[in-house]
């Protein structure tokens, strides 16, 4: 019974959403559908990484068709990490929405849009399939357009294009690398791809493949230099989206990056290497930059993202088993935190009604409550010690030393660094000054203040006991890397006999 686990993450929502359309009339019944969908959405989520702690990868073969002829959903303990922490932020969204969330939003098709961008995440983690994740992604394209355009004022028009063009582009390059790597291998269920790609004589097609994969990922990723139609468009959604997009959808793209390059590709093969790197550095550099100039408190965290996605692309430029752990522990750090900050954000405007920051000011006074809950993850963020962030920007940047790339690891500082100086400006100005005149500032609602308060716990939680997660993810690295396991896990030993990961 426990490969029907891997069910659960996507039918829920499934269901969900299906029954939320059908009571469009009746907001409150969906707010109550979409509540109790993510609940039970997380609970099963729960049970999946229980399942695959020690160390086992789920798999469930659909209409009785076996790999690698049928589609497959798989579970290891990276994937299963991904849908635990993504359901858990989808919940905490949720709440933050009873306090945030108005009603033309709602007659917009808010909860059914909502649970189905959650669909295309959790399938997304879940497949064992090269072509169906790239139906997952346009499953999550389709929602993401309809979430970022609730309002449909012009600025959110405006963003969704560009998202739009941008994604469509990555949607193009990862149709052509699919194509050519079934016409270099004849197949595209992940385990028989990593039998048969070792195997594979090198040529032009398969390395075209590679380098269209790492573009397309690359879009959805947010990387340097591809990362410009994410603070073009994450900003102009309302802030409940924004959040989710923040967390989430950048994750996505870095979890396919890690997947493909772990279990298909090498990356230490060729020119891949040195490329990631740059675009790893890149990414760090020109994101954190951007922040910098930035006024409005949520172009300032959309250019975050960016800088931080930098930060996780250095596991997968060293590629070593440390950076591979430093990473999955820093993606998990990084949805608590920028989530996080994203909520704040919507706090912000709550009480002051803007989220330009010189229109701010004097919360530190009237919300000391919101001041200390906007600290937790702003300094684990700029990795101050002993907080989430620090560890798992020492893990990557102590992987850059190890790994012989310390010009990495000085451009890892010297961004973090740069990150003080934007979350500082963002004390300062919203809470540290004094009002701007005539400015009231407005209570935040309690619904508001429970998720931003959780996400805190966990945040102070990671960092005062990092161990637990530590642990996790060398043991998640481990087993991403270990190819014959993933294949074993889809094949019988017959089959797997003689194969090194």
């Amino acid at each position: 019974m426990s490969d029907t686990l891997l069910l659960w993450p996507v039918i829920l929502p499934l269901a969900g959403a299906a029954l939320a359309a059908a009571f469009h009339a009746r907001p409150g019944v969906q707010r109550a559908v979409a509540l109790a969908t993510m609940t039970a959405t997380f609970g099963a989520s729960v049970l999946l990484i229980n399942a695959v702690m020690a160390g086992d990868i789920l798999t469930k073969a659909f209409g009785g068709w076996m790999p690698p002829f049928g589609i497959v959903f798989a579970a290891d303990r990276f994937s299963a990490a991904m849908v635990v922490i993504s359901s858990l932020l989808a919940l905490c969204a949720l709440v933050f929405s009873m306090g945030d969330l108005r009603k033309r939003q709602v007659k917009s098709g808010f909860y059914p849009l909502f649970m189905g961008l959650m669909i295309g995440v959790n399938g997304a983690f879940l497949t064992g399939d090269i072509f169906n994740l790239y139906v997952w992604f346009e499953v999550m394209l389709i929602a993401t357009l309809g979430l970022i355009t609730l309002d449909r004022t012009r600025v959110q028009i405006d963003g969704a294009i560009k998202y739009a063009v941008l994604n469509l582009f990555s949607t193009i390059l990862f149709l052509m690398a699919i194509g050519l790597l079934y016409g270099a291998t004849g197949t595209l269920n992940m385990a028989d791809l990593a039998i048969v790609l070792p195997q594979a004589e090198s040529s032009a097609a398969l390395t075209l493949s590679a380098m269209m994969f790492l573009m397309a990922f690359g879009i959805k990723a947010g990387f340097f230099p591809m990362f410009f139609w994410l603070p073009a468009s994450y900003h102009t959604a309302s802030i409940i989206v924004s959040a989710v997009f923040a967390g989430l959808l950048t994750k996505v793209g870095v979890y396919a990056l890690f997947r493909v390059f772990t279990l298909l590709f090498e990356v230490d093969d060729g020119t891949l290497k040195p490329l990631i790197a740059l675009f790893a550095a890149g990414t760090m550099v020109f994101g954190v930059f951007g922040a910098a100039v930035q006024w409005d408190v949520r172009r300032i965290l959309s250019f975050h993202i960016i800088s931080q996605i930098g930060y996780i692309m250095l596991g997968l430029a060293i590629a070593t088993p440390l950076a591979m752990a430093g990473a999955v522990f820093y993606i998990i750090h990084h949805i608590v935190v920028k989530a996080n900050l994203f909520f704040i954000a919507g706090a912000i405007h709550r009480a002051t009604g803007s989220f330009d920051l010189r229109k701010s000011g004097g919360l530190m006074k009237s919300s000391p409550m919101l001041a200390v809950l906007f600290a937790i993850p702003a300094l684990s963020l700029a990795g101050i010690p002993p907080l989430s962030g620090f560890w798992a920007k020492l893990m990557v940047v102590d992987a850059s030393f190890q790994g012989e790339a310390a010009w990495l690891a000085a451009v890892a500082l010297f961004v973090g660094l740069l990150t003080i100086f934007s979350m500082s400006k963002i004390w300062i100005e919203a809470f540290w000054k004094e009002p701007v005149r005539r400015l009231r500032v407005r209570p935040v609602p309690a619904a508001m203040i429970a998720p931003i308060a959780v996400l805190g716990i966990i945040t102070l939680a990671i960092g005062f006991n990092p161990e637990p997660l530590v642990a996790f993810s060398n043991l998640a690295a481990e087993s991403m890397g270990d190819r014959t396991q993933f294949i074993g896990a889809f094949f019988d030993q017959a089959h797997t006999a003689g194969v090194t990961p």
